[in-house]
């Protein structure tokens, strides 16, 4: 089968797999190497120098791109939401990385973070930094989209159900297109809202897939005491490490439709593990001034 897959010993009724994409890369982890294949391969044939992104603090979007950039010879240009990031003395984990990789920083205010997909957003970008290859927040586009769907080959025809984290869309609408028609994708959003079904509607070409939308904890970043003791424990007992803003909520959220009956008998189940580890480094700061438990 495609890729490192271990079976998770469950007690149901069900087969529980776990695709480790994220060990494609020590770096550009899971997703983000796929999102970023064909881009990087478009913006060498385009001739640009320069790769153009934005992201928040701890996003794993901006390390990858960073480290991306630093890989394969681009100068890369961080748009970063919050403003206020630029005077705290302390930058995130993740920030302090890509600063590090060479990635140049602008922070934006949150309010203006939300023109970021606007031509003349984009256009004063463009008089400030020059020519550059945009790649979108989070890394979705048409280009990204190929990447993931990458991740499914012929031999996964033997799941019955595939399960990924839903950030951008990107993602899933790549494992959809590559899906088989006997085949069901599930995918479990890391954020609240509905619009992520227009978004992925842009780009899948199958209707076999739905959202499953309980699973956010709250929204975006949003974690509780016990999603965290979840992760660890499944660490623990898999030698699987979870992140807690799409990973482990998808597979709390598995293990929970499990639990009540969602999937049919002897249902073949494959979960991918899309990366985002190294976002847990930032998470265990904020969960420890909170005084919670931290992610093992």
């Amino acid at each position: 089968m495609n890729g490192l897959t271990d079976k998770i010993k469950i007690e149901a009724e069900n087969q529980l797999f776990v695709r480790k994409d994220y060990m494609n890369h020590a770096f550009i982890s899971g997703n983000k190497l796929r999102k970023l294949k064909y881009n990087l391969e478009a913006a060498e044939l385009q001739n640009k120098s320069q790769l153009l992104t934005f992201g928040g603090a701890h996003s794993n979007h901006i390390s990858a791109v960073a480290f991306a950039g630093k890989e394969y010879g681009f100068k890369t240009i961080g748009v970063i939401r919050g403003d206020e990031l630029a005077y705290q003395k302390y930058k995130s984990p993740t920030l302090l990385f890509s600063q590090k990789c060479g990635m140049q920083f602008k922070f934006v205010s949150r309010d203006m973070y939300r023109n970021k997909t606007q031509p003349y957003f984009i256009e004063n970008l463009k008089q400030e930094f020059n020519d550059f290859y945009l790649l979108p927040e989070g890394g979705t586009n048409t280009l990204a989209v190929k990447g993931c769907e990458e991740l499914l080959t012929e031999e996964d025809a033997f799941y019955d159900y595939i399960c990924c984290s839903v950030g951008t869309g990107g993602t899933i609408s790549g494992i959809i297109n590559s899906s088989f028609p006997n085949q069901k994708i599930l995918g479990f959003p890391a954020l609240k809202g509905d619009f992520l079904q227009d978004e992925i509607s842009k780009f899948a070409n199958q209707p076999n897939w739905e959202l499953i939308t309980n699973y956010h904890f709250g929204g975006y970043a949003k974690i509780s005491a016990e999603l965290i003791a979840f992760i660890n424990q499944f660490k623990a007992k898999n030698n699987i490490p979870l992140d807690p803003i799409y990973t482990g909520k998808m597979m709390f959220g598995i293990y929970d439709l499990i639990a009540n009956g969602f999937f049919p008998k002897q249902a073949k189940i494959l979960a991918i593990h899309t990366g985002g580890l190294q976002g847990i480094e930032g998470m265990n700061l904020v969960l420890k001034k909170k005084g919670l438990p931290l992610i093992k």
